[in-house]
């Protein structure tokens, strides 16, 4: 009876997903500040810097916004960080990256966890591990390839991120898709 009270009281630790992060959200990034408030609240971990086990396009869109795309075997390895995220980093997240409106999907990924730079060891250790990522919504994904001349990046450096422009600072006339729809159908 007394083991049955113990595991009673045994609490069971929180689900966490793991999230490889490739542009604005990593360490350094203007988006960066809501993985620190997650990390102060228990409801992310920093795990290692990675890099994609396939290649997949990374590309910018309007106002240097980062996308990687959901087109494995097209562009290239790219480098990012994996984090283990609760449940309610994890819907704080999907609320940035605009799920619900359709900016981008969240769908898995794997990736190959660097030398252990990591501060969280339960990847398994194989260096390999399953993750999601937010990649750009499949309504625009393909025209985003085309747009930047189907070449993409290995990784969002702050050469990439030097035009970045937060959202509080962009035109509000226009909604996010909106602006999207605009870069892809210009000229420049």
């Amino acid at each position: 009876m007394v083991a049955q009270d113990r595991k009673e009281c045994t609490s069971t630790p929180t689900p966490r997903l793991f999230i490889f992060t490739y542009g604005t959200l990593k360490r350094g990034f203007s988006n960066h500040t809501l993985m620190q408030d997650l990390m102060r609240t228990g409801d992310a971990t920093f795990v290692s810097t990675c890099r994609t086990a396939e290649n997949y396009p990374l590309v910018c869109g309007p106002y240097r916004v980062p996308f990687l795309l959901n087109m494995a075997g097209s562009g290239q390895a790219v480098t990012g960080e994996l984090y283990a995220v609760s449940v309610s980093g994890l819907a704080r997240l999907d609320e940035l990256e605009g799920i619900s409106r359709g900016h981008y999907e969240r769908l898995s990924i794997t990736v190959e966890l660097d030398n252990g730079d990591g501060d969280d060891g339960s990847c398994g250790g194989e260096g390999v591990t399953c993750a999601e990522a937010y990649y750009a919504h499949r309504s625009y994904a393909a025209e985003m390839w085309k747009r930047n001349g189907m070449k993409g990046l290995t990784v969002y450096s702050e050469k990439e991120a030097k035009g970045y422009v937060k959202r509080k600072d962009r035109p509000h006339n226009l909604t996010f898709l909106d602006h999207i729809q605009l870069f892809l159908h210009s000229q420049d």
